[in-house]
């Protein structure tokens, strides 16, 4: 039997597909399909690395006169299997992060101020010479409210597209080829001043954001103004997120490859909780915001769920890494 057929032969007598197969040795299903079709052969590494997912010695796979299964005496369970990560697959998954950075930025910016133009039509339709009615209002303003949204949700579906690929680097452990590793901690250690400056940017933008919300303590006819400074908030809220969002997805690229932070092995042990908390309050936000607005017409108090439930995000996300440590 050759060493096609006994590919083949394991990776159904396991129940894997090619795909399942290919993601537990790090290559791609092409890689495999031709592996079992006979047109390569894996090179050594990749061998060692199937004969340590099969559970089977080396000797049986490149031996074609062993039939029978030599299995190894002690299997090597899944968890001290290295996902291996070349250099070519490296700088491309930092240069995707790069490029899809300020894309991220712009659209979780379009879902910040996605409201402006509802709180801003509903302030003005409530002045007498102001020519648009109350529902004309709300309804050009839920219209750019759900494009914006939209538009973000296609830039998101869009970059996630682009690194599907490497979708293992955040939960799996990772072992990465010669040189890797030096790379990325050369290239982290050059982006720390951006990093640091861009963490201030966005701290001092969110924080000057709720200045014009005291600003209108000066005018006498605060209802129209008190609109104005919620769209400024929520524009300096957007902005400020903007720094955020750029500076923490390369950042975290490179914790990624180094396997560093909320990445490090101890981290990727850990239950989905939060990553399951996030996804519920963010999704529990929108829905606040949107069934508060309908029933109250208030349409202006409305959208300042949005830099609430920002501030109140990083204490609920500490809750619950708290809960979640103590409960391992």
């Amino acid at each position: 039997m050759i060493l096609a057929d006994k590919i083949i032969a394991e990776r159904k007598k396991n129940g894997w597909s090619q795909e399942e197969l290919a993601e537990k040795v790090g290559v791609s299903r092409q890689a495999v399909s031709k592996w079992e079709g006979a047109q390569t052969t894996p090179d050594l590494q990749k061998l060692l690395t199937l004969s340590e997912v099969f559970g089977v010695t080396s000797d049986y796979l490149l031996k074609d006169d062993m039939e029978d299964p030599d299995y190894i005496q002690s299997v090597v369970d899944d968890e001290s299997i290295y996902r291996k990560v070349t250099m070519e697959e490296a700088n491309e998954f930092l240069q995707l992060k790069k490029e899809n950075a300020p894309k991220i930025a712009l659209a979780t910016m379009l879902c910040i101020m996605s409201p402006i133009c509802l709180i801003m039509l509903a302030g003005l339709s409530e002045l007498s010479n102001f020519p648009i009615s109350e529902d004309a209002a709300g309804g050009i303003g839920m219209i750019v409210l759900l494009l914006f949204v939209a538009i973000a949700c296609a830039i998101f579906i869009l970059c996630g597209a682009k690194t599907k690929n490497y979708e293992f680097l955040e939960k799996e452990r990772i072992d990465t080829e010669y040189g890797v590793t030096g790379m990325v901690q050369d290239r982290k250690k050059k982006y720390d001043a951006q990093y640091t400056r861009y963490n201030v940017l966005g701290t001092v933008t969110c924080i000057c954001g709720v200045l014009p919300l005291f600003a209108i303590a000066i005018f006498p006819d605060k209802d129209i103004y008190g609109v104005v400074a919620v769209c400024i908030l929520l524009m300096l809220e957007a902005i400020g997120v903007r720094f955020f969002v750029v500076s923490g997805t390369i950042q975290g690229s490179y914790d990624m490859l180094l396997q560093e932070g909320e990445y490090s092995i101890d981290e990727k042990k850990k239950s989905p909780l939060v990553s399951a908390v996030t996804t519920v309050y963010w999704l529990l936000a929108t829905a606040i915001f949107f069934v508060s607005g309908f029933i109250s017409k208030e349409w202006n108090y409305a959208g300042l769920i949005w830099p609430v439930a920002g501030i109140l995000f990083p204490a609920v996300l500490a809750i619950v890494k708290a809960f979640d440590k103590k409960k391992d």
